[in-house]
């Protein structure tokens, strides 16, 4: 084992990268990158019927779109069965195991009566101590721990503090199954120890986990990594995270148009504190993160904060960067393709110039593409309900006024034509508001918009006048 921080995100490719497994990755990310560590990355196939190649691309997908490099090749737990398989044999070679050869029919009858006996110790030790000679023939034997039966099997929590467990309450448990296949428990613990991990930082859903996988180690004389458990993600309301609270997968967030910086920093904060700080840059996160300071109770997760994090990035954000990701996230989201498809160098660059505007009014970029929906909308533009009541004949006698009057308008900017719209509004006794909803209306089709004086110089002369000769003439 080296000297330096060694960390682990390890999920099981039974579906997308959820918040929880997003967070998770991320505290184990910063405190390797923190302390010059490296951060592993292993897939837990070992369920061979609930791991799917979808959900390892799905989790890979995530971690790259979260920003979450790992060190090394990704490690698939399946891949080393032999390895954990050998280390079984080694334990019952010296005698800190033993094969089990208890039928179906028999542990489910230990198991029911220890349950209505009110223990949790389920299986009694039938073979512990047995001669192999007295089993039945064909019952293919497990290999289980000759777990300790008295005193406790403690933890010294990084998160949770001292915890600790009375062994006569802890089953002698399965390492190996009945067709040689590895469980889980070992498998982790072999793992963990050939790849140098220091730091194990999961779940607090993984606590009793520890107990026996600490069992596990004591028995091969291994040292036990570092143990950190964090809480639990809950919803606003204190219960287990649902989708209606947002337990979505990574993917999920990236089409509700979050940013990946924003998503990391909403992440940090739930059940990790610095002072007042919400803000961080990822350097600050790597600085500042430790944990002793991330909390023992359950985080709650709030999409409304999660969303003014989102608007604040989305605002502080460079504004050609803010194009790519708008480009990005149409691969993403439900009719991306078609507004893809209007891309071109002409309608990025009016994208970008419209972007000072777009971003001060978005939180998601999903509110930033209705936002510049106005640049792609194809003529005769579909007017809104709400924004067609507008448009009676008086104001469609107005827009032709309008029309008439900005045609001559030079050089065309967004100064140039407010100037003309104010002389105009002036001359005619109007507030300027009574001249530039009609402008909106069309203009956008809607009775929202960025500055209509914005829109006018975004969309150029051309297409504004022949937006407002539609309207006109309609």
């Amino acid at each position: 084992m080296t000297d330096s921080v060694v960390t682990r995100f390890a999920p099981s490719p039974t579906g997308f990268l959820h918040i929880g497994g997003a967070r998770t990755a991320l505290f184990n990310w910063l405190y390797a990158r923190k302390r010059g560590g490296r951060m592993l990355l292993r897939i837990e196939d070992t369920d061979r019927e609930r791991s799917t190649p979808e959900a390892i691309e799905a989790i890979l997908d995530g971690l790259k779109w979260l920003e979450l490099d790992w060190d090394g090749d990704v490690i698939y737990q399946f891949q080393r069965a032999a390895r954990h398989r050998e280390v079984a044999e080694q334990l019952l070679a010296d005698g800190k195991a033993y094969r089990c050869y208890a039928t179906a029919e028999e542990l489910a009858a230990m198991r029911e009566k220890a349950r209505a006996e009110g223990r949790t110790r389920l299986y009694d030790g039938l073979w512990r101590d047995r001669d192999p000679a007295e089993a039945a023939a064909g019952v293919r034997p497990t290999i289980r721990l000759k777990a300790p039966r008295e005193g406790e099997t403690v933890i010294e929590d990084e998160v949770q503090g001292r915890v600790s467990w009375q062994n006569e309450n802890l089953d002698d448990l399965v390492l190996l199954r009945g067709d040689g296949n590895p469980t889980y428990m070992l498998a982790v613990v072999v793992d963990d120890h050939d790849t140098g991990v220091t730091h194990v930082i999961r779940g607090d859903d993984h606590l009793i986990n520890a107990a026996r996988q600490k069992q596990i180690y004591d028995a091969l004389g291994w040292a036990l990594p570092s143990m950190s458990h964090i809480p639990l993600i809950h919803g606003p309301d204190g219960s287990k995270l649902s989708k209606r609270h947002g337990a979505l997968g990574v993917e999920a967030y990236r089409a509700m148009g979050y940013l990946p910086a924003a998503l990391r920093n909403y992440l940090v904060r739930l059940g990790w504190g610095h002072g007042d700080q919400e803000i961080f840059s990822t350097k600050e996160m790597i600085e500042a993160f430790d944990l002793p300071a991330v909390g023992r109770a359950a985080a709650r997760f709030d999409f409304a904060k999660l969303e003014n994090l989102n608007g604040h990035y989305i605002r502080h954000s460079d504004d050609q960067s803010l194009v790519n990701m708008f480009e990005d996230v149409l691969d993403h989201v439900p009719d991306g393709s078609s507004l893809k498809a209007k891309l071109n160098d002409a309608t990025r660059a009016q994208l970008l110039q419209a972007m000072p505007d777009l971003k001060q009014r978005a939180k998601t970029l999903l509110e930033l593409i209705d936002g510049a929906n106005f640049i792609f909308a194809d003529r005769p533009l579909e007017i809104e309900p709400k924004a067609a009541a507008l448009l009676t004949s008086e104001t469609r006698e107005l827009i032709s006024k309008l029309r008439s009057l900005l045609e001559p308008v030079s050089p065309w900017n967004a100064e140039t034509t407010e100037a003309a719209m104010r002389a105009f509004a002036e001359t005619n006794g109007l507030k300027l508001g009574a001249v530039a909803q009609p402008l909106r209306v069309a203009l956008t089709g809607r009775t929202t918009s960025p500055g209509i004086f914005n829109v006018l110089a975004v969309l150029g002369r051309q297409e504004s006048l022949a937006r407002l000769g539609d309207q006109v003439s309609g």
